[in-house]
């Protein structure tokens, strides 16, 4: 287990809140992350160390995948108004959903299960089940023949060098 786990597995699982503390002011340290949770499986992952995420949500439901700076959190506000608070709660994120980098996902919504959120998108509302959601709050049917973002096996090193030089021969021409 790297050091990331380790310390990301004692912040949301460890048995003392002086432990979890203790370990979520070293992932804010070390990796710049914050993760905390009302309920989490501890099946979900973060790609790159979770560099940058600040992830405040009423639930992560399993095998969801989260990559660098990615927030989920609220989008409460006060109404002067009524002097109420609205919008209340963080987004709850379902089973096998795969979050990309740069994306927010903010309030008391519902990511259905097998969602891909796409690179820097902003979403503020529920998203079905299979969807892909990207843009500000644009949501279509995702396509059961592809896997995105996430896939074992990976493409290995050379693989990935290998299509970076066709786009470099690409811009060359």
């Amino acid at each position: 287990m790297s050091a990331f786990e380790t310390l990301y597995h004692q912040n949301c699982f460890a048995p003392t809140a002086a432990e979890r503390q203790t370990a979520a002011t070293e992932l804010e340290a070390r990796y710049n992350c914050e993760i905390n949770c009302v309920e989490i499986d501890p099946s979900v992952r973060f790609a790159h160390h979770a560099r940058g995420c600040t992830v405040i949500a009423s639930k992560l439901g399993a095998n969801v995948i989260i990559f660098q700076n990615v927030t989920i959190g609220s989008n409460m506000a006060f109404n002067r108004r009524t002097q109420a608070w609205e919008h209340l709660g963080n987004p709850v994120i379902g089973a096998n959903v795969k979050i990309a980098d740069g994306a927010k996902v903010l309030g008391p919504i519902i990511i259905g299960e097998n969602t891909v959120i796409g690179a820097g998108a902003i979403i503020t509302k529920d998203v079905p089940a299979n969807s892909v959601a990207y843009g500000v709050n644009q949501v279509k049917p995702r396509d059961p023949d592809k896997d995105l973002l996430f896939h074992q096996p990976m493409p290995d090193g050379e693989a990935l060098v290998q299509a970076c030089r066709h786009v470099i021969r690409r811009a060359e021409e």
